[in-house]
């Protein structure tokens, strides 16, 4: 069995950040135009190689130039548009070259291939932008966002994760690790330097200085449980007994008619669910099978379905027949409602005459006619989100991995806090910041010693 090139040559090679690398940029299958993109110190003449210009060419940056893509006997297969961007000013700070074709898949993959036999190798994935980490063009969070805003599916999604690329969580930080960086100098500069009588702060300054970073920290953690909900999106789950307008809220809701609606009782009898965007947040609605007692096993399976999903919902829309009294079984899934956690109450048939009271915290719509709908969308995104979030630009962290080092930040800063009240030496408490600070700089980027000294030179006036 034959080995293409691209194979052997992908198999041959040792991985190096020196190496020129080459990928398709553009998603799989058919479309009017598509991009193989080259980074390294030998990406314009990899170009060269596999291109052919009209003209004599001269690599000028940032331009684009027309090429001819020729096939291995030297035919022409593609008309191409070659751009070039120059190092540092480029995506990966590296010399980059991207060849546009026509985006059938059998004219990159041949452009690919002559790429691998001229000179470069397969790009791993995320190794462009790993080069843009490395080379200093992007730091981690930003380096993150990129993935995030590749993955949007709403705009708003997208327009957070391209603040977070512009360096929003950043810069976030950047005042709060300063802030620590000049206390740990404040008390490496006591220790390190106490011939040169630098008065070492009192424990009341120390503790005074802890005190506003640790709640940037506390207030940076708070921010994620809408920064999930940004990045994750959220289930929602409708459920009622039969009858009650759970699947016409749920088309309402969804502004398209996706579930089936009858008046006949048990209609719904399996799970139907559609993802759709509430204020740019994605939710996965879901129209459950109305909860009584089954009549057969189908609706049986429905019914436990539809208490389940009650359970794995991040909220749960509780529907009643605001035309109706209530039953026992309205009661029955109100009381498994608050019990689990999060959910909202929905009194529909608003249209129709009130026939009794519902609860108090009921929320009168009709999805007959939409009325009630705009203000049960706000009540289902305030339910989840903190008061305030909506109208914060960036200012969040969508990030698990970024939550969970902020934490283990604040509760370094925690111990510090409890060894100073025990008048523990400084030295202790030296630890402490510095345990603080390694999960801000995984985040951020490393911390050098060079970095402490020079703020310890730069803040006292040592040797003088």
């Amino acid at each position: 069995m034959s080995t293409s090139p691209m194979n052997s040559q992908t198999c041959s090679l040792e991985r190096s950040p020196l190496d020129t690398i080459a990928a398709i940029s553009t998603p799989p299958g058919h479309s009017g135009l598509g991009i193989v993109r080259l980074s390294g110190a030998q990406a314009c003449a990899v170009a060269e190689r596999i291109l052919r210009f009209p003209t004599t060419h001269t690599w000028q940056p940032w331009t684009v130039r027309m090429a001819q893509l020729p096939d291995a006997e030297g035919h022409t297969v593609d008309d191409v548009v070659v751009s070039y961007f120059a190092k540092p000013r480029s995506y990966t700070a590296e010399d980059v070259v991207e060849i546009s074709c026509h985006g059938a898949p059998v004219l990159l993959r041949h452009c690919l291939e002559r790429a691998v036999q001229c000179g470069a190798r397969l790009a791993e994935p995320g190794e462009f932008t790993l080069r843009a980490y490395l080379n200093g063009r992007l730091d981690l969070p930003q380096a993150e966002a990129v993935r995030d805003l590749i993955e949007a599916t709403t705009l708003y999604q997208a327009r957070i994760a391209a603040q977070q690329v512009d360096g929003s969580v950043s810069r976030r930080l950047a005042p709060v690790k300063n802030q620590l960086l000049e206390l740990i100098a404040l008390l490496e500069a006591g220790i390190d330097f106490a011939e040169d009588d630098i008065d070492v702060a009192p424990d009341a300054e120390i503790a005074r200085r802890i005190e506003p970073i640790a709640a940037a920290l506390s207030q940076l953690i708070q921010s994620f449980s809408y920064g999930r909900l940004v990045h994750n999106g959220f289930t929602l789950a409708i459920v009622g007994r039969p009858n009650v307008g759970k699947s016409s809220l749920f088309n309402a809701l969804l502004e398209q008619d996706r579930a089936i609606v009858t008046p006949i009782a048990g209609t719904t009898r399996d799970m139907v669910s559609e993802t759709a965007s509430l204020e740019g947040i994605p939710v996965r609605f879901l129209d459950t099978a109305g909860i009584r007692e089954g009549h057969d096993l189908v609706e049986n399976l429905g019914i436990e379905r539809s208490l389940q999903a009650m359970a794995d919902a991040d909220l749960t829309l509780v529907v009643l027949d605001g035309s109706e009294p209530l039953t026992a079984g309205d009661e029955e899934i109100l009381a498994k409602a608050r019990g689990q956690g999060r959910h909202l109450v929905v009194a529909n048939k608003s249209d129709l005459a009130l026939a009794a009271d519902p609860p108090p915290e009921a929320l009168r719509v009709s999805a007959q006619t939409g009325d009630g709908l705009a203000p049960l969308r706000a009540a289902i995104l305030a339910s989840l989100a903190p008061e305030g979030a909506m109208q914060q630009e960036g200012g969040f962290i969508t990030s698990v991995r970024h939550e969970q080092l902020l934490k283990e930040s604040l509760e370094a800063l925690r111990h510090a806090e409890q060894a100073l009240g025990h008048q523990l030496p400084h030295e202790m408490l030296l630890l402490d910041f510095y345990a603080a600070l390694t999960p801000i700089d995984a985040i951020t980027g490393a911390t050098t010693a060079d970095d402490i000294l020079n703020r310890i030179f730069s803040t006292f006036c040592i040797g003088k």
